[in-house]
């Protein structure tokens, strides 16, 4: 349930409102707007009464019942666009953002190698994995912190920001202290404890959708982040798993578009696994843009044929370069901002 109140209301009102909802054993959370606030009404057993009873509140305009079972993730809780800061770089409320980097660190050579490259191109974030989930255990899994002490070094050279995936909820605290975003990936959407957890450590959250989620479990696995306090969620749509065999997954910009209808978090695209072949990325990239989403996720590795994982879905260096421009002016086109790093 959501409280709509009066522009006209009080701080003295909207406290009364608070003190009614906590009466009943529920939890008010308030959204502060330009013309009026909000309160989102949290709880398992909202009483059928509780909507009359509130409205009757001086400074109460309307109580309205949210029938999805995501209440802090939903754009009726939270009308405004959230916009998600990391660093110098902001995530969403019309901007359009590029996080670019290898699939896993593999060597300093080749981490620093792409780092300078996709800043020189204009990415505003390094993405990069020190711990992968691969589906056979004899693939390379990533250097583990040695991988993560890589990645801080390439942000102390470059200033992008660093966004790496944590695999277990021990792990939280030591990607953290690393990380400027954590990455939760798709096959770890319903790891209930890693949401918790990562949403406890108040770093942002980049939640990709699994393979086989409906849209509406992926905005459930968004909202386990926000329960904890962490509203800094960055949804990432990276493909889902259909009966076409022709490519790696199935690139559902669909998801794209109604995820920002539903939802004020802000969404972003990685059309290197949802396509898995790198001669797909550019123009999927450019779809996302042009469905709505807030950014893309791209793979970038400086000699694809050598890399330890995914180097069939990667882009090189010259191939990012090539695609930044365009991207940056089909965001012109549609009135998008873009956050491009001056190259130093």
């Amino acid at each position: 349930m959501i409280v709509v109140m009066r522009s006209t209301a009080t701080e003295e009102e909207l406290n009364a409102v608070l003190t009614r909802i906590q009466e009943h054993g529920l939890k008010g959370s308030v959204t502060y707007g330009e013309e009026r606030n909000i309160v989102g009404v949290i709880g398992a057993a909202i009483p059928p009464t509780l909507r009359e009873e509130l409205e009757r509140f001086p400074g109460v305009q309307e109580a309205v019942r949210i029938t999805r079972p995501y209440k802090l993730a939903a754009r009726e809780f939270h009308p405004p666009d959230t916009i998600v800061q990391v660093g110098d770089v902001a995530v969403g409320g019309g901007s359009f953002v590029v996080i670019a980097g290898p699939c896993a660190v593999e060597s300093e050579a080749q981490i620093m190698a792409t780092a300078f490259a996709v800043r020189e191109a204009g990415a505003h974030m390094l993405r990069g994995g020190a711990f992968k989930p691969r589906s056979s255990p004899y693939t390379f899994r990533g250097l583990g912190e040695e991988g993560l002490r890589l990645l801080a070094l390439a942000r102390a050279e470059t200033g992008l920001p660093i966004v790496t995936e944590v695999m277990t909820p021990t792990d939280v605290e030591l990607v953290a202290r690393y990380a400027d975003v954590l990455q939760i990936g798709a096959r770890n959407m319903q790891n209930f404890q890693l949401l918790e957890e990562a949403g406890r450590s108040g770093k942002p959250v980049l939640l990709k959708r699994g393979m086989s989620a409906t849209i509406e479990e992926w905005l459930l696995s968004a909202e386990y982040i926000i329960a904890q306090g962490n509203p800094n969620v960055i949804l990432c749509e990276r493909g889902i798993r259909t009966f076409e065999t022709a490519t790696r997954n199935t690139m559902d910009l669909n998801a794209v578009a109604l995820a920002k209808r539903r939802s004020h978090l802000p969404v972003i695209a990685d059309p290197s696994h949802g396509t898995g072949k790198w001669y797909l990325v550019p123009p999927l990239a450019l779809a996302s843009l042009a469905a709505g989403a807030d950014g893309v996720m791209i793979e970038v590795h400086p000699d694809p044929d050598r890399a330890t994982s995914d180097g069939g879905q990667s882009l090189t260096c010259e191939n990012f370069a090539a695609l930044m421009p365009q991207m940056t002016a089909l965001a012109g086109l549609l009135g998008r901002k873009s956050h491009m790093l001056v190259a130093h």
